[in-house]
């Protein structure tokens, strides 16, 4: 018999293999874990051809994923060659560097780096793991927590930081150790033994590392000290972090305190908690860079914030914490026009008076903010408060333009480091401090650049350049500057994404119909119905085709049928990862950005005509007064039988010769829509507007814009709106009734009446008309009867700024809100979802996965009955749906420019405009016919009369010479393009032509 021995580990042992951390559950409650940890001493170091890890290298790993044997032996610091190791802080603050191609140093990242930057910060973790898998890298992931030689434990009084600092200076003197060790010398000849540089920022871990004998250094060390080809570019990179190496700029060294210092967290935490301090998103206000707003839960109106120092610091975006004042100090928001460049147009980015000139723009601030605070009116007073701290950090990468003013030497050769003002283009950013080499070069062009901090003594924050896009005003760098500015991801899709794709490319074809065939396992075959598409001209991702018959009963059959993406892309791959994370589709004037890789977004997936195409269809039964008898849901096959613009569908349903079953099905399904269009707004759905144009391009080649105008809404148009709407809500009361916690829907929250208020009054006031918003069916009723008859178009202008009144509709979890919160405000449908546009939408390919569950076609993933991840996907589609629609918005903005300087070369472009909104120096305009909003600005002194929303502006010599122009008034204005001062891009600037000739107070 075969004798067994137990031996029991010793208690000294278990303390290294054991890992003990506390864990914050999710109710608030804190636990101790502990885990056991399986030591060894054959982690390879991944370095090529090393003799001592040859049985531990995995040979699968091709040579260009490791080390190359001898480092880089570019930089004179290292003559025989080195690696880098960087501590956590360094990407935690210097991603941007270590990202450069031009940063070409073989890089060694620990297992403990990589668990602290996850646990600091999930998009530089995110970035960190993008930047192992780049080509033009050399990286190894060293997992020393599980190396014999390298791992370390905790001890009693020491922090989980300084455990941290020191289990990475612990690989670094194994590294150099096993170097060595690796090229023993032969026959007396000693080999160039490279080393390994800890890279650290953290001044006391250099102390230490110096003292236990390592090659350590700061990242400013080393970029100083290497090769000047990229030293000059690399060390603009350098985030302005207040580290001992890195001094302060002029401006803020030796400063008075310009802003009252932060709450510390726990105070903040505390505070919010028991009610004290209220949380919310930092707004700017665009029109007066003095002012800014929080929205919070206590409030129906936002919190007022009233000059930098209440502001403090704060930045688009963040999420911080307020202080009310006391309601004896709440103020009304500004009504005039404060810009940012004109008030303080004197401002030096390296004054070297560090207290006269901020003396001088403080009082410009103070003044503006006094003679703003007399003007104010008391009756739309609202909770005004300060920020108190900063909870949560909104900083990326800017796009930005640098202010020729600011360079202190323009000579083009100059490589002299200057402090430059780096001015966004989004108005609602404040100008950012940077320090570069490159000034004089960089003017005239669209850069990148990230925010580093933001100091109580400096006016502004301080950042570092990262990229240039290109030259401003051109189009590649315009387009650039724009998917950056809105945070769209436009990457190429990369191999992993497209290795999902079929194997056959675009020769893919529905196979042939079969029983044993998956493609056809309980799919409908609908090849033979009479199904077309109907969509805006040059449409290439077809989502969604209809078709409607008579059945032998007297009924209707009508169906909507929408691409099956989800046969596809399946959960948990790589092509399903990047479309979560791109959340939508995003559409721009002349290109598109595509959700998911062109074979299947306008091929495989697009429901293209006399093409058998796999489609997920809804089928209903309804009288001929639309009421809906019957609906089911199915997967089919269809063979589109045409692929129609709206205008052509239009001009076919219209034409008495045409009977053909194609167009009969048009009209049946127009007489359909308008019946399920008046029962919708019997029940109160709003008939909204927006201003929508369409912009001509002289050709698809050159793109540029020739011609602008109104987009026409046909009959078409309604009749795919409605049988979307249709399919949406009879697919959403579908996969809530079978997954009631975790299905994925839409709602639009009734806005609050405060949303209204001021709508309400100016109506009443210059118009004579009332504003019912008690619930969505009187305030439909109240917009039909706010109708001018000498002004058609002034009920579409009600119902754009009543538009802007609403919140945002959003998507959500059906468990994580009341049941009662479910409805669409907008539709006044109680519930809704997005079901009909999987190509550019990624909520629908989930509520595609949940309806083919709930018929039993698949078994729903995981990860689809986890409310916690559904919370998690739907806030990232919700935050991408808002950025797609601000980017489009943004484009069509940037080519209306174009088109109109182009119509400004040959003429002067005078249009018709409604103003609708008035400031104590400016007029806020309407230009239907294009589309766009412009300010009207007089420098010269004019009658404000905030009571009526209107303005006097002199039209003559005499005193009694005056014109009133108000809200709602039509105007003409002369429209010119010049260059933004914050975009560089060109600006519409309107001047008021009549009623009065106002060029010369402008």
């Amino acid at each position: 018999m075969v004798e067994i021995t137990i031996r029991k580990r010793p208690r000294t042992e278990a303390t290294i293999t054991q890992r003990k951390f506390f864990k914050k559950t999710a109710r608030g409650k804190v636990i101790k874990v502990l885990r056991e940890r399986y030591l060894r001493d054959d982690v390879g170091c991944g370095i090529q051809s090393c003799s001592v890890c040859l049985s531990s290298q995995d040979a699968a790993v091709p040579l260009s994923h490791t080390l190359p044997a001898s480092g880089s032996v570019d930089h004179p610091s290292f003559p025989n060659g080195h690696f880098v190791l960087p501590d956590t802080n360094i990407f935690l603050a210097q991603m941007d560097l270590m990202e450069s191609p031009l940063f070409a140093s073989p890089i060694i990242i620990l297992q403990t780096v990589m668990e602290e930057v996850r646990h600091r910060s999930l998009p530089l973790y995110n970035r960190l793991k993008a930047l192992l898998k780049a080509d033009e890298k050399r990286t190894w992931v060293f997992y020393n927590e599980f190396h014999s030689g390298t791992a370390v434990v905790r001890d009693e009084e020491e922090s989980p930081n300084d455990r941290n600092d020191r289990a990475i200076r612990k690989a670094t003197s194994w590294y150099n150790t096993h170097i060595s060790l690796s090229r023993p010398s032969v026959r007396g000849q000693t080999k160039p033994i490279p080393t390994v540089v800890l890279l650290t920022d953290d001044a006391a871990n250099r102390q230490k590392a110096e003292s236990e004998g390592l090659q350590c250094m700061s990242v400013r060390q080393f970029v100083e000290k290497m090769p000047e080809a990229s030293r000059t570019q690399l060390a603009d990179l350098i985030a302005a972090l207040g580290t001992d190496e890195i001094e302060p700029t002029r401006v803020t060294s030796g400063r008075q305190q310009l802003y009252p210092d932060y709450f510390p967290s726990s105070a903040l935490l505390a505070g919010v908690k028991a009610g004290q301090l209220h949380q919310g998103h930092f707004n700017a206000n665009q029109y007066n860079y003095l002012e800014g707003s929080v929205p919070v839960a206590s409030f129906d109106k936002p919190v007022l914030l009233i000059g930098r120092e209440n502001m403090n610091r704060a930045v688009q975006g963040d999420i911080v914490a307020v202080e009310i004042f006391p309601e004896s100090e709440w103020k009304a928001p500004a009504d005039e026009v404060v810009d940012q460049e004109a008030t303080l147009k004197n401002d030096d980015a390296d004054d070297t008076d560090e207290n006269a000139s901020d003396d001088e723009e403080t009082r410009a601030e103070q003044r503006a903010l006094r003679a703003d605070a007399a003007r104010r009116v008391a009756k739309e007073r609202q909770p005004t408060g300060r920020i108190v701290g900063i909870i949560k950090r909104n900083w990326k990468s800017y796009v930005c333009h640098i202010d020729s003013t600011s360079l202190t030497s323009s000579n083009a050769t100059s490589l002299s480091q200057q402090t430059v003002f780096a001015t966004p283009v989004s108005r609602l950013l404040p100008r950012i401090r940077m320090r570069t080499r490159q000034a004089p070069s960089l003017v005239g062009q669209k850069i990148l650049v990230t925010i580093d901090r933001w100091d109580s003594s400096s006016r502004y924050p301080e950042g570092h350049f990262v990229r240039a896009l290109g030259k401003v005003e051109s189009k590649d760098a315009e387009q650039e500057s724009l998917l950056l500015e809105f945070d769209v991801p436009y990457r190429p899709f990369g191999k992993a994404i497209l290795d999902c794709l079929p194997e056959e490319g675009d020769a893919w074809v529905v196979p042939p119909k079969s029983d044993i065939n998956p493609d056809w396992r309980d799919r409908e075959d609908l090849r033979e119905l009479i199904i077309c598409s109907i969509d805006p001209p040059g449409c290439q991702d077809i989502d969604d085709a209809l078709h409607a018959r008579l059945l032998p009963n007297g009924n209707i059959e009508a169906g909507v049928h929408i691409a099956d993406v989800s046969r596809f892309v399946h959960p948990d791959t790589a092509m399903d990862n990047e479309a979560a994370a791109r959340g939508t589709t995003v559409y721009l004037v002349d290109k598109r950005i595509d959700m998911l890789p062109a074979l299947l977004g306008t091929n495989l997936c697009s429901l293209r005509p006399d093409v058998e195409r796999l489609a997920f269809s809804v089928i209903w039964e309804m009288s001929s007064d639309a009421e809906i008898l019957n609906v089911r849901f199915t997967k089919s096959v269809i063979a589109s039988k045409s692929a129609f613009t709206y205008e052509e569908a239009q001009i076919r349903k219209d034409t008495p010769t045409r009977t053909d079953e194609l167009t009969q099905s048009i009209r049946l399904l127009n007489s359909l829509a308008i019946k399920l269009r008046e029962g919708r707004m019997k029940a109160g759905a709003l008939n909204l507007a927006s201003p929508e144009v369409k912009i001509h391009l002289d050709s698809a080649e050159s793109s540029d814009p020739i011609d602008v105008e109104q987009k026409q809404m046909l009959e078409t148009n309604s009749l795919v709106e409605e049988f979307m709407l249709l399919a949406n809500i009879s697919v959403a009361r579908k996969i809530q009734e079978t997954f009631p916690l975790t299905s994925v829907l839409r709602r639009h929250l009734p806005p609050p009446s405060t949303n209204f208020e001021k709508l309400q009054d100016i109506l009443k006031k210059r118009k004579g008309m009332s504003l019912d918003v008690s619930s969505s069916g009187a305030l439909a009723a109240s917009l039909d009867k706010c109708l001018d008859p000498a002004e058609p178009a002034f009920n579409t202008l009600v119902r754009i700024m009543a538009t802007r009144c609403m919140l945002s509709a959003e998507y959500f979890c059906s468990g994580s809100v009341g049941k009662d919160t479910f409805g669409h405000y907008g539709l006044a449908s109680q519930i809704y979802t997005h079901f009909t546009s999987p190509i550019r939408r990624y909520a629908d390919v989930l509520v595609h996965r949940q309806l083919a569950a709930a018929i039993n076609y698949t078994p729903l993933h995981p990860s689809l009955h986890s409310k916690p991840h559904v919370e998690r996907v739907l806030d990232v589609v919700n935050r991408r749906h808002r950025m797609a629609q601000m980017a489009s918005r943004a484009s069509v903005e940037f080519y209306v420019g174009l088109a109109l300087k182009a119509r400004g070369d040959k003429q002067v472009v005078t249009e018709d405009a409604f103003v609708i909104r008035a400031f104590r120096n400016g007029l806020g305009v309407f230009v239907s016919t294009l589309g766009i909003e412009g300010l009207v600005t007089f420098k010269r002194e004019i009658q404000f009369d905030a009571e009526n929303y209107s303005i006097r502006i002199p039209a003559g010599t005499g005193e009694e010479d005056v014109t009133t122009v108000a809200v709602f008034d039509k105007v003409t204005v002369q429209i010119e393009v010049e260059k933004d001062k914050n975009t560089q891009r060109g600006k519409v600037k309107m001047t008021l032509v009549k009623p009065v000739d106002a060029r010369s107070l402008s």
